[in-house]
């Protein structure tokens, strides 16, 4: 979703008629973990395990939507996800978020998993997509030995930001927060699915449907609203530092799998940074896999594809 989108933004586009929705085909399990004091929702898929995959979304997403993938994967995988903060139906902060709080997120829900007096806590398996694989790309090599093995799809970081950016990027950071923040607004989930499919063709219409429940909430207006809080619409007055990046990557030492929409614009922007030779340079134990037909949001596009490559990457690891 673009930045500061509302119903006035998307002036002009009737609610289309009502699309059939994905019906999911495994059913979650809801809980809530307080994190850091910040109470998360979690859904868990499967049967029950004590080592369950872990499953961490991107920005603006919502753990409910790897129910797509999930449905594709072995029915015997047991999965837990977390709505980051902000996101879904988990808390807000109320104010700026922060990367560095997503890691520090991360290691209370590990521990949550594994409380204390449990023994050694035992690594885990992770599936990130986009901001959580660079969350948990990065965890993997400030905290060696808490994962097992690590799949990101597509959490390979943003393009490196020169300084000389910095000043206009402190301009309209301040310039936004003196604006103010103000949420999304849809006349319909008919109108909402409708916006995300225009804006990703790719996007299956009933999946599109699915995503429209999955990321609002309803207003009394009869509207909806997206469940993300508009906090996270401001720019990062921080530039995104790469080299940083790569330093802890470089420490991650386990089994990975990097995971790319085969048409991504996401994977294009990177340029040399995206190389399969400047991946493979960085992370010890890497393998690639490529979703066909699909862009950055390839378990959106086409899970059963994107479920495909992570069966059979999983199957040959220990």
């Amino acid at each position: 979703m673009t930045r500061g989108a509302d119903t006035a933004g998307e002036a002009g586009l009737a609610p289309a008629a009502d699309v059939a929705e994905y019906l999911p085909l495994v059913p979650w399990r809801q809980e809530t973990q307080v994190l850091r004091g910040v109470p998360h929702r979690v859904l868990r898929w499967g049967p029950e395990s004590d080592d369950p995959i872990l499953l961490l979304h991107g920005f603006l997403d919502t753990a409910e939507t790897f129910q797509l993938m999930v449905d594709a994967l072995p029915r015997d995988w047991s999965f837990v996800a977390p709505d980051w903060r902000g996101f879904g139906d988990s808390g807000w902060n109320g104010g700026a978020y922060w990367f560095p709080d997503y890691l520090a997120d991360l290691e209370a829900l590990l521990d949550a998993l594994h409380p204390a007096g449990a023994g050694a806590p035992r690594p885990l398996r992770v599936i990130g997509h986009s901001m959580g694989g660079n969350v948990c790309s990065l965890y993997a090599g400030v905290r060696p030995g808490r994962f097992r093995w690590l799949v990101s799809m597509e959490g390979f970081g943003l393009p490196r930001m020169p300084a000389e950016q910095a000043p206009a990027r402190y301009a309209q950071w301040l310039e936004e927060l003196r604006a103010g923040v103000r949420n999304s607004r849809y006349e319909s989930l008919a109108q909402l699915a409708m916006v995300l499919k225009r804006r990703n063709p790719r996007l299956p219409a009933a999946n599109a449907a699915f995503l429209a429940r999955a990321w609002s909430k309803p207003r009394a207006d009869g509207g909806v609203e997206l469940r993300a809080d508009p906090w996270h619409r401001l720019a990062n007055p921080v530039l995104y530092r790469r080299e940083e990046a790569e330093a802890c990557w470089r420490l991650a030492d386990l089994p990975m799998l990097l995971v790319v929409g085969a048409e991504s614009e996401f994977h294009r922007r990177l340029g040399d940074d995206g190389t399969d030779d400047y991946f493979r340079g960085i992370f010890r134990q890497l393998e690639i896999a490529t979703v066909p037909g699909a862009g950055h949001m390839m378990h959106h596009e086409n899970p059963a594809g994107s479920a495909q490559a992570i069966e059979s990457w999983v199957s040959r690891q220990a």
